[in-house]
């Protein structure tokens, strides 16, 4: 809760992302990892362990869904921890999605998921929320080919996702990411660092509840500084 208020707090941030599962009793919890083992030494599974048993184990450290809400006013992107069962993912997501039209802040919080069930999922029941697709290292990560990059967009438009989320590894491939990318497909970049980039190639790339005006000052603003910057692929 607290890395969640910092960040909501700091201005330089456009957007808080923060990962949902079940725990064991079906609360909703902001936790990533499967299990407890990397921050907490557990090795306790978050859906085979009640909520009281992790707030115990952590120390409180572990937040619920609804109070994270409770106290976040930034932009949100909620990713849907799958845990391979679809019907598990899609209560999870119908949930979320109930929650957030009644807190009314369906039009500034974006759902991503690395399984395509799920976001495929969002956008056939809920067209009107914005989806982020998740990828960690693909074929066209290492292999710059023209018919790589193309076949992961097109699982994209499979998906009908809005955004594609690629780890910073994929950065090396960014000029023929942005040579090929479908209009209206925005690419934001993640890194270890809880970091994510949105990179604006044109006025279509906008985070999502953001204005056209907004968009067109950022693309402008940009325009106007990359002579001033300087890319070196693999760097």
């Amino acid at each position: 809760m607290a890395a969640l208020k910092a960040a909501d707090a700091d201005s330089k941030y456009a957007f808080v992302e923060f990962d949902v599962q079940y725990s064991k009793d079906g609360t909703i919890v902001v936790f990533h990892d499967k299990r407890m083992l990397r921050q907490f030494g557990s090795l306790k599974a978050i859906g085979n362990t009640t909520f009281a048993q992790l707030s115990d184990i952590a120390g409180g450290d572990i937040a619920a869904y609804g109070d994270a809400m409770d106290v976040l006013t930034q932009k949100l992107i909620i990713e849907i921890k799958s845990q391979g069962d679809i019907h598990e993912d899609a209560r999870l997501v119908d949930q979320i999605v109930a929650d957030i039209r009644t807190r009314k802040r369906h039009n500034d919080v974006m759902i991503s998921s690395i399984s395509s069930e799920v976001v495929e999922y969002v956008n056939r029941k809920y067209p009107e929320i914005p989806t982020g697709q998740v990828f960690w290292l693909t074929s066209s990560t290492y292999l710059h080919i023209d018919s790589l990059t193309e076949a992961l967009y097109e699982n994209i438009r499979s998906t009908q996702a809005d955004y594609i989320m690629l780890h910073i590894a994929n950065l090396r491939n960014i000029e023929d990411l942005l040579r090929l990318k479908p209009r209206k497909k925005t690419i934001v970049f993640w890194d270890f660092d809880e970091t994510m980039y949105l990179v604006h190639k044109d006025l279509s790339d906008r985070m999502c509840g953001d204005s056209g005006c907004k968009t067109f000052c950022q693309f402008l603003r940009y325009e106007l500084m990359s002579p001033f910057y300087r890319f070196t692929p693999g760097k």
